[in-house]
Formats: C-alpha cells, sequence, structure tokens
C-alpha cells in the first residue's frame, strides 16, 4: 500500500480537517499576501491526495462520490482558515470539473477526470470577457470551423486559475448572436496560441491567481467540444448554478473566521475594552451590550447563511429545481459576510486597522464573494424571475 494512501483519513471529516489543519492553515497568512510569481499547486496536489478535487465526481471516474452538502461543508471549513484557498478548491472541484461529469464524453472523462481529480491538473473555468461580465450570453470569443475541429480567438477576463491551469473550459460563439450561438471547448494550456496575462492585484484573496486569458486562433479537435455545439451557455449556467453553492459555503467560512476572530478578541479583552473604544460614562452594562449585541447579531447572520446554503446543496442533491434557492443562498450569505466581517473589523480596533490582521483579511475576501459567478444585483434578478415564473 503506498505510504500516501496509509495516511490517508477514512472519513470525509477526517480528511477536511487534515486538510485545513495541515495544509490550509499554517499558510494562510502567506496565502493572504498573494505572490505573483508562485502559484499555490501545492493546495491542489494535497486536496487530490485526500479525495477532495473529486468530492462531486462518481466514484466510476476515481472521484469519492460526494454530495453537494458534503462539498459546502468543505469549502466553508476551507474558506473560515483560507478564503484564497477555498477559491481554488472550489474552481477545481465544482465549475472546471462537474461540467466534465455532467456534459462530458466517455472519451473526455477518461482522458481529464483522473488527473483533475488527483490533483495532478488544475482546472479553470473561462466564461466572462471585458465586455460580458453579468451579460456572458453577449460574450464575443469565437470559435471558427476548421477542418480539425476549431480555432479559438478571443479574450477572457477576471479567470480564477488563470495562468496556472493546466485545462480552461471555455465558452466561445460557434453561431449567431444569443445564449443559443455558444459552445463549451475543453482547452489544453499546452495549446500553441493559449496566453494568460499577468496575475491581477486584487483588493482580496490574493493568494488566488485572477488573469485575462487570450487565445490567439487556438486549434483544438472536435473532440474537445463539451456537448453539442449550441449548448455551451446551458452547460455554463448549470455550473454557475451549483458554483453557487460553493460560493455560498465559502462566504459562510469567511463569516465565520471573522466571527471566531471577534470572539477571540472580546474573550481576551473583558468588558471594558470593546475594540479599544473608550466608551465614555457608560456603564458596564452598556459597555456589555456593546459587544455581545454585534456578536450576537453575527452569529444569526453566519447561522442562517449556512442553513440557506446546505437547503440549496440538499435540494441540489435530490434532484430537485434549486435555481432560486441557489440565488438566494448566494445573495443572503454574500452580503451578511460583507456585515460580519466588517462589525468584525470595528471590534479589533485599532489593531484591525493594520492589512494583515485576521479581520481586516476578511474583509477584503468578503467583499469579492459579492461579485464573482453572478453579482449581488444578478441574484436578486434569477430569484425575481423564478419567483414570476413559478
Amino acid at each position: 500500500m503506498p505510504v500516501e494512501a496509509a495516511r490517508r483519513p477514512a472519513t470525509l471529516d477526517e480528511r477536511i480537517v487534515e486538510y485545513v489543519e495541515s495544509v490550509v492553515r499554517p499558510q494562510a497568512a502567506q496565502m493572504a499576501r498573494g505572490d505573483e510569481q508562485r502559484f499555490p499547486r501545492y493546495v491542489i496536489e494535497e486536496a487530490g491526495r485526500l479525495g477532495l478535487c473529486g468530492l462531486l465526481v462518481p466514484k466510476v471516474h476515481g472521484g469519492s462520490a460526494g454530495t453537494h452538502l458534503d462539498f459546502a461543508r468543505l469549502i466553508e471549513a476551507t474558506a473560515c482558515a483560507c478564503a484564497s484557498t477555498a477559491v481554488i478548491l472550489d474552481v477545481q472541484a465544482s465549475v472546471a470539473i462537474e461540467p466534465l461529469v455532467q456534459f462530458g464524453s466517455e472519451d473526455q472523462r477518461r482522458r481529464y477526470l483522473p488527473r483533475l481529480t488527483r490533483g495532478e491538473w488544475l482546472g479553470a473555468f473561462a466564461l466572462s470577457e471585458p465586455g460580458s461580465g453579468s451579460d456572458a450570453a453577449s460574450l464575443q470569443t469565437r470559435a471558427e470551423h476548421i477542418d480539425a475541429g476549431y480555432r479559438l480567438t478571443g479574450t477572457k477576463m477576471w479567470i480564477t486559475n488563470a495562468g496556472a491551469a493546466d485545462l480552461y473550459l471555455v465558452m466561445a460563439r460557434t453561431g449567431g448572436e444569443g445564449a443559443r450561438g455558444i459552445s463549451a471547448f475543453l482547452v489544453e494550456a499546452e495549446r500553441p496560441g493559449v496566453r494568460p496575462g499577468r496575475p491581477l492585484r486584487k483588493l482580496g484573496l490574493r493568494g488566488s491567481w485572477t488573469a485575462e486569458l487570450h487565445l490567439d486562433g487556438v486549434e483544438v479537435p472536435a473532440g474537445n467540444l463539451l456537448g453539442a455545439e449550441g449548448a455551451g451557455f446551458r452547460i455554463a449556467m448549470t455550473a454557475l448554478d451549483s458554483g453557487r453553492i460553493g460560493i455560498s459555503a465559502q462566504a459562510v467560512g469567511i463569516a465565520q473566521g471573522a466571527l471566531d476572530v471577534a470572539v477571540e478578541r472580546i474573550r481576551s479583552s473583558g468588558d471594558r475594552a470593546v475594540g479599544d473604544l473608550d466608551l465614555l460614562m457608560a456603564t458596564d452594562a452598556a459597555l456589555r451590550f456593546a459587544a455581545t449585541g454585534p456578536l450576537a447579531d453575527m452569529e444569526a447572520q453566519v447561522a442562517s447563511s449556512r442553513q440557506l446554503t446546505h437547503h440549496a446543496a440538499a435540494l441540489c442533491d435530490a434532484g430537485r429545481p434549486f435555481t432560486r434557492e441557489a440565488a438566494v443562498a448566494k445573495l443572503w450569505s454574500t452580503e451578511a459576510c460583507v456585515a460580519v466581517a466588517s462589525t468584525a473589523v470595528d471590534l479589533c480596533a485599532p489593531d484591525s486597522t493594520d492589512e494583515w490582521h485576521p479581520a481586516a483579511v476578511r474583509l477584503r475576501d468578503a467583499r469579492a464573494c459579492t461579485i464573482y459567478e453572478g453579482t449581488s444585483q444578478v441574484q436578486r434578478m434569477v430569484i425575481a424571475r423564478e419567483l414570476l415564473r413559478a
């Protein structure tokens, strides 16, 4: 038996704990600062070793056959320690791998899933463009027919894992305007013409690379078309529906981490020091309320976010419609995450004015959650649309 297999914990909970405590938490402070020169591939390699990259992959394809509820727990625990690692893992295990499981041919699954689930390859999801972020159906990257397959030309923007990924799931236009003209392609990073830009210097999530992806006449064989021609938008939206569960879980984890920091600060400060704010002339009761009131509100926000996320995951696992519930979970969880992290900064002041204080890091990380995989405004549109459709 290989040494890695002998050391591998038996249960999912044990594997999550080992991953978070042995891999994620020790490097969290360094990850928060980011490194534009060296991508932290070890976070995916170790997740692969523990069977976490393939959590949503059936065992027949080398995965762990877990549920979306399992996945939410994994991402929450990871994000509580390090949001940047959670983003990398979420993209790998969800929007990069899951479309292959759902829409890939047997040949495509055989070629790509083993390497992705083992953490040998890193995946990325390339939908957004400089001129089509929230309006994904207006994307302009083109895929022209050639004798051997397709030639892809265009620029993608805000692509997580770009520059480090080995495989990109790229949405490109094979037909006319609108959603029906979009197809999905599996593009290996080593193909000539695949040119990622430099990682962006972001407000938060600095340990996760986000960059442009230039496709300069990239030729791919017909066998790299994922699903049917013209089905790319449906594939992308299906991936984003379940992907919102992962982002919601990430927001829950960030908020829980911010709450933990605030609780520890209050415990160590005592009743008369709440964020080092000197409440002159206040009674002890007022001082206690100044600390306990915000903490109670933070706990309520975290707990409700967790339940909404788990509800959406349970519906997904049961094969029931969950688009509205996933949008509700993402809207509430991400907005609550920002509020909780902001309160944590207040309660930890003035130490939290240091940009590397855990509360400050989590506030910056939290803000991104309301933007990617559908802004809060987009979630409101989705929720309203689903209500009117019902």
